[in-house]
């Protein structure tokens, strides 16, 4: 005879979690027996022993709906208790289903419960082809008893689906009465719950079972495994099945837990060799904290009102009653970022500088930021990129000027801290200065400093020059094109003898500094209309690092979103958006023209204008979205006039190019190919890559 529930409930508590049980076994789990298979001890008056029928069941319903003492009901005591749970809550008992999320709200709770889902990935698609025609569906639930996905039998879960035993359903007890889901999370512990078992009337013709999935770090309920099968093809080993799925997901989920902690011991480390005097503190996306190093309570002491909570692993941080303020530890707070999603935050914070008095207050010349001194913070593996990459890493050791040109908003300024970080002036200062905005009359006194009384206006004490305070690191200048012609020969006598002479004085003053200058000019140009000395041009260039646009870096955009989406959410305190493959299309096809900082504000508009965490074409700025209209317009009107193999037609090809004025991603969309085809379809026949039509100039793409 088949084990009875209270007797697999009983065992399946002490062995099922038995990491020895393989999913290969599952299958077998489920043969289907009949409702004779399924028998009980079930205590009632005397303890006499019933075997489970539908008619036992509904007598005890029955009488425990008119009122009757539990004490004497022939039910088992943990049925009992959630039938009067179910009492005390007020369910009613001729509903026919469990409650339904409304909307897109189903949405949001998925996203809140990434880190579950993905833990149970695995399982779930395993258990999607096991349970294939045993007429069983398994289901995982959030720790509110919200579905969140079901997988198994396709007959069984459409015919689940009437009952909302499926993604939105909620399975709580106050809304559902008895049921597997909703009362193993209310008692915390594995259960059965056979047909004739369940509160609701509408219910009855099911079996179900759940299994809590516990947190591995604090041993919360973090959801619940749920196998549910119509009554007369239930088996009492669905029970089985779910606590041996429940602690799978629990496997996976210590994974995710450890490699949280690894990823945060990597970048505590990373940050301590810089900063070695930091509090660090260690969240996970929930706030709990994964660890901290001794001096972090006395930091937060020092620096916030109010009570402290005792930092031991699995605190809520932020918790509503003894917690601290998430705006308060804000500025300190560092994203970590595993496969696009935020699954953590490390807290870096400084001790508290003494105070002093003005007098002794130096102002400091590193505008740098130290997580960005680094080649591996530039976002993107594109070839073009890789080779900007490649070429300024092996020049950055060496103590010569750079230049670096790009477009407006390409990252020439990453690249100028990557190889300042990577020098072996990376412990110096960074000090940046943009020639084009300010003012001509103050461009000398702001690049080499000022005596006292060295014009009207000037302060006192006079002033260091920007020369003076990057004193043993790296001056980056930018739009050095637009240095005034005046002002060259001192830049070049800078360069060319490593002295700077303040103004209003007449001794030079040796400076040890490394010059990187930045423009999107074509400087050569810029000689050739005597707008540049040439002298200098040449004493800039000695290294030359070309930073590709946007646009020629076939592949990137979709990396630069994912590095954006979260960091930016996270600045507005917002969960990551999901963009539509829509956006996403109308994203590719853009020419930006702003590069990447016109990438990361259309991110950010994205970010606050989304809706319940989806960013459709709407969010996007209307030049954006309006030219994705037009695209979808003469892309309909092209795949009418295309031949049957378009992409091999070389007319075809450059009725695109015309198009699309010359846009590459514009093309392969019209065309209904990948950017990457599209090259290697240009390049079989013969075609230029960047002046497909036999213009003199090259396009962008």
């Amino acid at each position: 005879m088949r084990a009875s529930p209270i007797v697999l409930e009983r065992r399946v508590c002490r062995a099922a979690r038995d990491p020895g049980h393989e999913p290969g076994e599952w299958r077998r789990c489920l043969g289907v027996v009949t409702r004779a298979d399924l028998s009980a001890d079930i205590p009632g008056a005397g303890s006499r022993a019933l075997d489970y029928s539908e008619r036992h069941a509904d007598a005890a319903w029955e009488r425990f709906l008119s009122g009757e003492a539990t004490d004497a009901l022939p039910a088992r005591r943990a049925v009992l208790d959630s039938w009067q749970r179910c009492r005390r809550s007020d369910v009613d008992y001729r509903s026919d289903a469990a409650p339904r999320i409304q909307g897109d709200a189903i949405g949001l709770l998925r996203r809140e419960n990434i880190g579950l889902l993905k833990a149970a990935a695995g399982m779930l698609a395993h258990s999607a082809d096991l349970l294939a025609g045993t007429r069983s569906v398994m289901l995982l639930a959030d720790a509110d008893g919200v579905v969140l996905e079901s997988v198994g039998d396709l007959t069984t879960i459409h015919a689940a689906n009437d009952i909302a035993l499926a993604r939105g359903g909620n399975w709580k007890e106050a809304g559902a009465g008895t049921n597997g889901i909703g009362t193993a999370l209310a008692s915390r512990a594995p259960v059965i719950v056979h047909a004739g078992e369940h509160y609701c009337a509408g219910i009855k013709s099911w079996s179900c079972s759940g299994a809590p999935i516990l947190d591995p770090l604090d041993g919360s309920v973090a959801g619940i495994v749920g196998i549910s099968a119509r009554s007369r093809e239930s088996s009492a080993q669905i029970l089985a099945l779910a606590v041996m799925a429940a602690s799978g997901i629990e496997h996976q989920m210590l994974q995710q837990v450890q490699e949280q902690r690894l990823r945060m011991l990597e970048m505590g480390l990373e940050h301590s060799q810089r900063r070695s005097g930091d509090a660090l503190i260690a969240l996970d996306a929930r706030g709990r904290i994964l660890f901290s190093n001794p001096s972090a309570w006395q930091h937060l002491r020092a620096r916030l009102d109010g009570p402290i909570p005792e930092l031991k692993r699995g605190t809520d941080l932020f918790a509503a009653r003894g917690g601290i303020d998430r705006l308060a530890l804000a500025e300190w707070m560092r994203p970590l970022v595993i496969d696009g999603e935020v699954t953590g935050h490390l807290i870096a914070l400084p001790p508290r500088a003494p105070v002093r008095s003005a007098a002794s207050i130096r102002p400091s010349a590193d505008e740098s930021d130290a997580r960005r001194s680094q080649f591996d913070g530039i976002i993107g593996t594109s070839d073009p990129l890789m080779l900007s990459i490649d070429r300024a890493r092996s020049i950055a050791p060496l103590d010569v000027p750079v230049l670096i040109h790009g477009e407006t908003g390409t990252g020439k300024e990453l690249f100028a801290r990557a190889i300042h970080g990577q020098s072996a002036r990376g412990k110096g200062p960074f000090v940046a200065f943009n020639c084009g905005a300010a003012a001509r009359e103050t461009l000398a006194s702001e690049l080499f400093g000022y005596v006292r009384g060295a014009f009207t206006g000037a302060d006192a004490g006079g002033r260091v020059g920007r020369f003076e305070l990057a004193e043993g690191g790296t001056l980056c200048l930018d739009e050095i094109g637009e240095l005034a012609l005046d002002l060259q020969p001192y830049l070049l006598r800078a360069l060319e003898e490593g002295v700077v002479t303040r103004m209003g004085e007449s001794s030079p003053r040796k400076v040890d500094v490394r010059i990187v200058a930045m423009t999107n000019r074509n400087l050569r140009d810029e000689v050739a209309a005597g707008r540049f000395r040439l002298d200098l041009y040449h004493r800039l260039s000695i290294v030359e690092i070309a930073v590709p646009p946007l646009q020629d870096r076939a592949g990137d955009l979709d990396q630069l979103i994912n590095y954006f989406n979260p960091r930016i959410a996270d600045r507005h305190h917002r969960a990551p958006v999901r963009f539509t493959p829509e956006t996403m299309a109308a994203l590719r096809a853009h020419r930006w023209p702003g590069n990447v900082r016109e990438l990361r504000n259309v991110v950010e508009r994205s970010i606050l204008f989304a809706k319940d965490g989806v960013a459709g074409l709407d969010c996007l700025p209307a030049d954006i979205a309006e030219a994705s209209a037009a695209d979808a317009d003469i892309a309909r009107t092209f795949t009418v006039l295309s031949p049957p193999e378009p992409s091999d037609d070389r007319a075809t090809l450059e009725r695109a190019m015309r198009h699309s004025g010359g846009n590459l991603s514009s093309a392969a969309v019209l065309l209904g190919i990948s950017r990457s085809t599209l090259y290697r379809r240009m390049d079989k026949l013969g075609l230029n890559r960047y002046d497909p039509l036999g213009r003199t100039e090259r396009d962008p793409d």
